[in-house]
């Protein structure tokens, strides 16, 4: 049986961007090529993960970097097709490039200062009427108790009026975080390691209730279109890195047969 679809931040942003972009990837789940800096994401938060498992004084810089080469040689066992991706003789590059983004992280803190208390937090709930799922990737509590959400960006900063969906999957993480313990965190951090820089975001209950609200509104919107398929494409400057050209009408391309929303009676379950 399909996995009923549920909203993460990523795929918030993929509806909101293009409801055929959501369609295909949440509902279809139609694969698509990994890219470089995808798998640059995936191996530089997995080494920070380990890190904050080490005792304090192991996690340095070196400790880190050293971490990389064995990582990322368990990543291609577990996916092959990543080899291809990264061929040996680019390898060095791409390793001397995630240690850069490590060195990123190391100029923002000192994780030899305090211990996390979770790492890659998977989320599984509901928000009021949403289904939400998604991984936070570390939560800080202090000895006086204040909590810290935690995001690792290895993109780059976007520009303050492009924070939009930067503040989104923050007060998604607060909200989700909030109802699972009662607590609105104190403060939210995405660290930008790419150019040693962070967003700092304090949040607050009124914002995070009227931001259930919004996502309760984006919820209705999906399960309409799901009713009937009617997940139209939306262009921008973004369909140039869209995978899905193939299958998009305003591409030129021809979608799939709906397959009905996962779970619905007569909808391909």
């Amino acid at each position: 049986m399909r996995r009923q679809p549920a909203l993460s931040p990523s795929r918030a942003n993929d509806y909101r961007q293009c409801p055929l972009k959501y369609r295909l990837r949440a509902i279809d789940r139609i694969p698509e090529p990994k890219t470089l800096a995808q798998v640059k994401g995936t191996l530089v938060h997995a080494v920070l993960e380990q890190l904050h498992t080490l005792e304090r004084a192991g996690r340095t810089y070196p400790a880190a970097v050293a971490r990389l080469k064995p990582t990322w040689a368990g990543m291609v066992e577990e996916d092959p097709e990543l080899a291809a991706l990264v061929p040996e003789e680019s390898l060095l590059d791409f390793l001397v490039e995630c240690r850069g983004l490590l060195k990123g992280y190391f100029m923002l803190e000192n994780p030899r200062g305090f211990d996390a208390a979770e790492v890659e937090r998977f989320v599984n709930m509901r928000l009021g009427d949403v289904p939400a799922r998604g991984f936070i990737d570390r939560v800080d509590v202090a000895p006086t108790g204040e909590v810290r959400i935690v995001d690792y960006k290895t993109g780059r900063k976007p520009a303050p009026r492009f924070r939009g969906e930067a503040l989104f999957q923050m007060r998604f993480y607060a909200l989700a975080w909030w109802r699972l313990t009662g607590r609105v965190p104190d403060q939210l951090r995405l660290m930008y390691l790419r150019v040693a820089d962070d967003l700092v975001h304090v949040p607050r209950a009124r914002e995070l209730e009227a931001f259930q609200a919004e996502l309760s509104r984006l919820w209705g919107r999906i399960r309409a279109d799901g009713e009937h398929g009617d997940f139209a494409p939306r262009t921008s400057r973004l369909c140039d890195w869209c995978s899905f050209h193939a299958l998009c009408p305003a591409q030129g391309g021809t979608p799939p047969e709906y397959p009905g929303w996962p779970g619905d009676a007569g909808g391909g379950a």
